[in-house]
């Protein structure tokens, strides 16, 4: 009987520490949420279903330390900015092309969008200077070639400006060679890292071409598997480029907002799959370095 249970006693060490080893803890620090927006239809000047104090609260008990805020119109992101009970909550703006829905299919040739950028870049907010420009879509690449996507393109490398796209790969490429430097100074947040599922070999092909070329990963389809952890070919990509991806919300609809929690988990649930070093850069060093944030 003592042999049995001396027996026992190892094959439990065994299972518990095996069973460690195969179930990696979730990511437990802070999140950069580099891809938030506040549109009219969740606060509605603070009478939405989501005004700031309940954005705050969802942003802030999931850990989130810092978001790329970028609104329709303007004012939600202004709003983010200003509020005094945000806290430590670091708030970095973007210009959003959209004033209305119809800017959607029209901004790139709309010369009264690169006015109102320009007036909203001198104007700055709350949180002090705009960082970046977008989020904004092409559904045709090819429109990436308008007078007025160049015109902005070229501003933004100008001025020191992030470019925040939701575009395919083909139009990665047109915009990128619509910069002075030709892509190779110009900073692009890809959106989704291309949720239309440009293959992986063609992130990669796109990462070593653009030296600040990042990827912004919510809604990417293929990025996870079985249990919510990354899958193959995804994780081989982040860990060749642990310093070129960030995270996001992507809360362009009310429901997303409602989702915040479960979104911000499923980040916390895959990163606890990669080497802490990695989990950290995407979750919130790659974004606090870009933008400076503490």
């Amino acid at each position: 009987m003592p042999l049995a249970i001396v027996q026992y006693v190892r094959i439990a060490i065994i299972f518990i520490a095996t069973t460690g080893l195969t179930q990696a803890a979730d990511y437990a620090g802070p999140l950069f949420d580099a891809h938030l927006h506040y549109n009219e239809e969740a606060w509605n000047g603070q009478v939405g279903p989501h005004p700031v104090s309940d954005v705050l609260v969802r942003i802030k008990r999931n850990g989130v330390k810092a978001v790329i805020a970028n609104s329709r119109p303007n004012d939600g992101t202004k709003a983010l900015a200003a509020e005094p009970s945000k806290g430590d909550l670091t708030v970095v703006p973007f210009i959003r092309l959209y004033r209305n829905r119809a800017d959607y299919d029209n901004w790139f040739r709309d010369e009264t969008i690169y006015d109102m950028v320009q007036t909203e870049f001198a104007r700055g907010t709350a949180a002090g200077p705009y960082k970046g420009i977008g989020e904004f879509h092409l559904y045709d690449s090819t429109n990436a070639n308008g007078v007025v996507a160049k015109k902005l393109m070229a501003f933004a490398e100008d001025k020191g400006l992030t470019i925040l796209a939701h575009v395919d790969d083909v139009a990665i490429d047109l915009l990128m060679a619509n910069t002075p430097s030709k892509g190779q100074k110009a900073r692009l947040i890809w959106a989704h890292t291309g949720i239309g599922g440009a293959p992986v070999a063609r992130v990669n092909e796109l990462f070593s071409r653009y030296p600040l070329l990042m990827g912004e990963l919510s809604y990417r389809p293929g990025l996870t598997c079985d249990g919510g952890k990354l899958c193959s070919e995804w994780r081989a990509l982040l860990l060749k480029y642990p310093g070129r991806f960030l995270i996001g919300s992507d809360t362009w609809i009310n429901q997303r907002w409602q989702y915040y929690d479960d979104t911000m988990q499923g980040y916390r649930t895959w990163l606890g799959d990669l080497p802490a070093d990695v989990a950290r850069k995407i979750a919130w060093e790659n974004g606090a370095g870009v933008f400076e944030v503490k």
